[in-house]
């Protein structure tokens, strides 16, 4: 690999590559990928998913770039761990899924599940609308308080490992959960949302 590229910014090795240089993306790739790695392998805890995980990231960043959809900051990184992360909570979504499958496999009736029989599609879909929108309103809030939310709701970690990855304490962590709260509050307020 050209030495010359290690010395480009992360926006001049974005620049050449889509210039025509496939090397630059691999120099790009490999300044980030020791980052990149440890955080998922952080949060899923298992060295194959976490590489399957990392892979589905560099597709998706690609795919990104190729579309002209990334637009330069100077954050490439955070954008990049941004697009991990997201693919970390749709693992533990489809996890969590799959987990609610295998429980009806084993015996467990789900058709006689009050939770699932009195469910109409209207309710579906007030509860998918609501989820949409909660989900939307998480973006106006601090990045400590979304990322301490999607962990412990979209992720299901306690709040004891959301304080060892976020690397603060577990008063800090239900804090920010309680800010989070009280701050969504003030949000459906605002907008007006009726969340039944």
């Amino acid at each position: 690999m050209d030495l010359n590229l290690k010395k480009l910014s992360d926006n001049q090795l974005l620049n050449a590559y889509l210039s025509g240089n496939e090397n630059a993306i691999t120099a790009l790739v490999n300044r980030h990928r020791r980052r990149i790695f440890d955080y998922v392998h952080m949060m899923v805890k298992d060295r194959d998913v976490a590489d399957d995980i990392f892979q589905e990231t560099l597709i998706r960043v690609l795919r990104f770039v190729n579309d002209g959809r990334y637009t330069e900051n100077g954050k490439f990184l955070s954008w990049v761990l941004r697009i991990a992360h997201n693919q970390v909570i749709d693992h533990f979504r489809q996890k969590k899924q799959q987990n609610n499958v295998s429980e009806g496999e084993a015996g467990y009736d789900l058709l006689n599940n009050k939770k699932f029989s009195d469910t109409t599609v209207e309710e579906k879909m007030v509860s998918a609308q609501i989820e949409a929108d909660v989900r939307k309103l998480l973006d106006y809030l601090p990045k400590e308080q979304k990322e301490v939310v999607m962990m412990r709701y979209y992720m299901g970690l306690s709040f004891k490992e959301i304080a060892e990855q976020t690397e603060v304490s577990i008063n800090t962590a239900l804090g920010r959960m309680r800010y989070a709260l009280i701050n969504l509050r003030k949000l459906i307020d605002e907008k007006q949302l009726i969340l039944n």
